[in-house]
C-alpha cells in the first residue's frame, strides 16, 4: 500500500516526536558493531526529516541522546558524537535552504567543545527560519526538563516577574524547551519497546502513541506515513465525549 497517497494532507499532526530506537539490535542482527547501526540510523534521520518537511509537519522532535545514554560504553558515545558532527556539517546547508529551524532540547553544553561550537553555529544560522522546527533531544530527559522549568519559574517569582496566580498549565509551557510550539500530537516509537523513556513528559499529555516492531534503521519514509495514517484514523477526544 502507498501510504503517502492515503494521507489526508489537511489533517497532518502539527508536532511529531520520534524515539529513534533499535540501532544496536539492528547491527547485532547483522553481526556488526552497534556503531554500524547508529550510522544507518542517521540515514533514516535525513529521510524522515525530508518526509516530514514534504507533508508540512510544523515541529519534528527526534530523541537522539538521552540523559541516560551516558551509561553506554565510552567508545560508543564517542562514535555518536562523531555522527552528530557529521550530520550537522553535511546537512546544515540543506536545512538552511529549506527554511528549517534547528532547536536543541537538553543541556548540550556538556558535550565536547567542538560539538558545542557546531551546534551553536547551527542554532544561530537557522534561528530565523520558520517553515519547520527540527527539535533534537541531546542530553535530554523529560523529568530534568520539568525540574529545570520549575526552577526558572521560582527565579521569576523571586524576581517579581510573575505572580503565583499566573502559574498554570499553559504558562508552564513557556519554561519548556519547546516554548511556542504545539504540544505533541503523535509519538512514534519503533523497535517494539512499549514505553516513553523519559521523552517529552509534559508535552505528551494528550499525544497519540504509535508503536512499531520495526527497528529504527528500517523505519523508512513509508513507515512514517503509515504511522500518520493510523493517527488520522483515531478520534481524539481530549477527555471529552
Amino acid at each position: 500500500m502507498n501510504y503517502y497517497e492515503q494521507l489526508d494532507l489537511s489533517n497532518i499532526p502539527k508536532h511529531i516526536g520520534i524515539i529513534m530506537d533499535g540501532n544496536g539490535r539492528w547491527a547485532k542482527n547483522r553481526k556488526m558493531p552497534r556503531t554500524f547501526g547508529h550510522k544507518e540510523g542517521s540515514e533514516r534521520v535525513i529521510e524522515i526529516v525530508e518526509a516530514a518537511y514534504k507533508i508540512n509537519v510544523k515541529s519534528l522532535t527526534l530523541y537522539a541522546f538521552s540523559t541516560e545514554n551516558w551509561k553506554r560504553p565510552e567508545e560508543e558515545i564517542s562514535k555518536l558524537m562523531d555522527l552528530l558532527a557529521f550530520y550537522i556539517k553535511s546537512q546544515l546547508e540543506k536545512i538552511k535552504k529549506n527554511n528549517i529551524r534547528i532547536k536543541v532540547l537538553g543541556d548540550y553544553k556538556v558535550f565536547p567543545n567542538k560539538i558545542v561550537k557546531l551546534i551553536d553555529a547551527a542554532l544561530q544560522e537557522t534561528k530565523s527560519n520558520d517553515k519547520m522546527i527540527l527539535n533534537i533531544g541531546l542530553n535530554y530527559g523529560g523529568q530534568s526538563e520539568i525540574v529545570r522549568a520549575s526552577k526558572m519559574i521560582c527565579e521569576d517569582l523571586i524576581a517579581g516577574n510573575i505572580s503565583l496566580d499566573e502559574i498554570n498549565t499553559e504558562s508552564f509551557k513557556d519554561y519548556l524547551y519547546t516554548r511556542g510550539q504545539e504540544d505533541l500530537d503523535l509519538l512514534i516509537r519503533p523497535s517494539g519497546e512499549l514505553r516513553v523513556s523519559n521523552f517529552l513528559l509534559y508535552q505528551l499529555a494528550y499525544s497519540e502513541f504509535y508503536f512499531s516492531n520495526i527497528l529504527w534503521p528500517d523505519f523508512h519514509e513509508e513507515e512514517f506515513y503509515k504511522a500518520i495514517c493510523d493517527f488520522q484514523n483515531r478520534n481524539r477526544r481530549y477527555g471529552g465525549l
